[in-house]
C-alpha cells in the first residue's frame, strides 16, 4: 500500500507532510515559496507539461522530482497535493487525488458550480481527507480583527457593505473568457474572494436575495449567462438585515492597477480592508468613525501564501476530513445565482459536473501543448 494511504488519516503525521504541486505557474510558485519559507512541508514533487514553468519552479525545490501529469504525481509518496490547474479540471483533479488518498489544497475556485463543488465535498468526505481552497483575504493581517469587532457588536448594528475588485488588466489564458471552461468572467475570478470574505465573517447569516447585472465589452447580459462577463454589479441581500453591494471587472479604466476594497458599515462606524496605491499584494484594514480614520494594521503583503501554510499545518497533526471547508458550498451558491443558474438540483446543460469532452480536451491541449519538449530537456519527465 503507498505511503500516502497509510499516513494522511493518521491524527499526527510525527513529520513534515510531503507535499507535490499540480500546475507550477506565477500563483503556484508564490505559494511555494511561501510553504519553503516557513518549513512547514517538504516539497517533494512538481508536475506541468510547461517547460519553462518547471524551470522556474525546479530552481527553488532542485531536490524535487519533476514529472508531467496528474497520473504521475499520484504514484507518488505524497501526504498532500496543491492544484494549480485551469479551473475546469480542479474538480476532477481534486477528486482523483483525494481518492488516491491524498490531502488536497486547490487553487479557488474549487469548482465551477455548486453541484460540482458538491461533488468534490463528497470526494473529502469519503475518502477521509483533508481538503483546502486558496480563499486568501480572510488571512490578510487585520481581517480578523474586523471579524472580532463586528460580531462582538463595537461596531454597532451592521446593515451595509461595500465590495469591490477591478483588475485593469484581467486574465492573459484564452480559456478564461469561456464560459464552459472557467464557469464565469470577473464574479467568478475577483469576486469570489470578496463573496467568501462577506459569508465568514457573517457565518451565521444567509444570503436570501440577489440582483446582479452582468456586463461584457460594454453590453449588458441576459440571464442565465451564456457568456463570460467582464463587469458585474450585485446587491446581495441577508437575512440578517444587511445589504451588500458588489462591483467587479476586467480591463475597467480605474487610473490604477486594481482597486480592492471590503468596507463594512454598522451604526457604531465601520472598518474597512483596501488596496494601497493600486497594488495587488500591499493591503490595508482601517476603521472609519464618521470622518476620522484610525489605522489597524498599516500594511500587509505576505498574506498570499497564509491559506496554505494553514492547511499545511493542520495535515500534519490530522490529515482527516475537516468540514469547515463545507462553507465554499454556499459561496459556489451565491455565485451560482449572480449568473442566474438554477443549480440547486441539477446544473445546466453547459455546465456539467465534468467539463465536455470537447471543452475538457481544450483545456489539456492547452496544458498539455509544451509535453514533447520536456523530453528533450534534460528534465525528469516519466514516459
Amino acid at each position: 500500500m503507498d505511503t500516502h494511504n497509510t499516513r494522511v488519516g493518521c491524527p499526527n503525521l510525527d513529520r513534515l507532510p510531503k507535499l507535490g504541486f499540480l500546475g507550477v505557474g506565477w500563483i503556484a510558485r508564490l505559494r511555494l515559496k511561501a510553504l519553503l519559507e516557513s518549513h512547514e512541508a517538504e516539497i517533494t514533487a512538481l508536475a506541468d507539461p510547461s517547460e519553462e514553468a518547471l524551470r522556474n519552479t525546479g530552481v527553488l525545490v532542485p531536490e524535487a522530482r519533476c514529472g508531467s501529469s496528474l497520473e504521475w504525481l499520484l504514484d507518488q509518496p505524497l501526504d498532500g497535493l496543491v492544484i494549480s490547474t485551469p479551473s475546469a479540471l480542479h474538480a476532477e483533479h481534486s477528486i482523483a487525488a483525494l481518492e488516491a488518498g491524498m490531502a488536497v489544497f486547490c487553487q479557488k475556485p474549487l469548482a465551477r458550480t455548486r453541484p460540482e463543488v458538491e461533488t468534490v465535498l463528497d470526494a473529502a468526505r469519503a475518502a477521509n481527507r483533508l481538503l483546502g481552497v486558496d480563499l486568501s483575504y480572510r488571512w490578510v493581517a487585520g481581517v480578523r480583527e474586523i471579524k472580532r469587532r463586528i460580531r462582538q457588536g463595537e461596531l454597532g448594528l451592521m446593515y451595509a457593505a461595500d465590495l469591490v475588485f477591478h483588475n485593469v488588466y484581467g486574465p492573459d489564458k484564452p480559456w478564461y473568457r469561456t464560459l464552459d471552461l472557467a464557469g464565469g468572467g470577473c464574479v467568478m475570478d475577483l469576486g469570489i474572494q470578496l463573496i467568501d470574505l462577506l459569508l465568514w465573517i457573517f457565518y451565521d447569516a444567509s444570503v436570501v436575495d440577489i440582483d446582479s447585472r452582468l456586463y461584457s465589452g460594454g453590453r449588458s447580459l441576459d440571464l442565465p449567462a451564456e457568456q463570460v462577463e467582464d463587469y458585474a454589479s450585485v446587491r446581495l441581500d441577508l437575512d440578517n438585515g444587511l445589504s451588500a453591494r458588489l462591483a467587479c471587472s476586467w480591463n475597467l479604466s480605474a487610473g490604477r492597477d486594481c482597486l480592492i476594497g471590503a468596507t463594512f458599515y454598522g451604526t457604531g462606524g465601520a472598518m474597512a480592508l483596501s488596496n494601497v496605491n493600486g497594488s495587488f499584494y500591499d493591503l490595508r484594514v482601517e476603521e472609519f468613525k464618521g470622518a476620522g480614520v484610525q489605522s489597524i494594521h498599516a500594511l500587509d503583503n505576505a498574506w498570499g501564501g497564509r491559506a496554505l501554510l494553514d492547511w499545511a499545518r493542520h495535515l500534519a497533526r490530522d490529515g482527516r476530513y475537516d468540514p469547515v471547508v463545507e462553507s465554499i458550498g454556499e459561496v459556489a451558491a451565491v455565485i451560482d445565482g449572480i449568473y442566474g443558474r438554477r443549480t440547486k438540483s441539477h446544473p445546466p446543460a453547459s455546465m456539467t459536473a465534468v467539463a465536455s469532452a470537447e471543452g475538457k480536451r481544450s483545456v489539456m491541449a492547452e496544458w498539455l501543448s509544451n509535453l514533447q519538449n520536456l523530453r528533450h530537456a534534460g528534465l525528469r519527465v516519466p514516459s
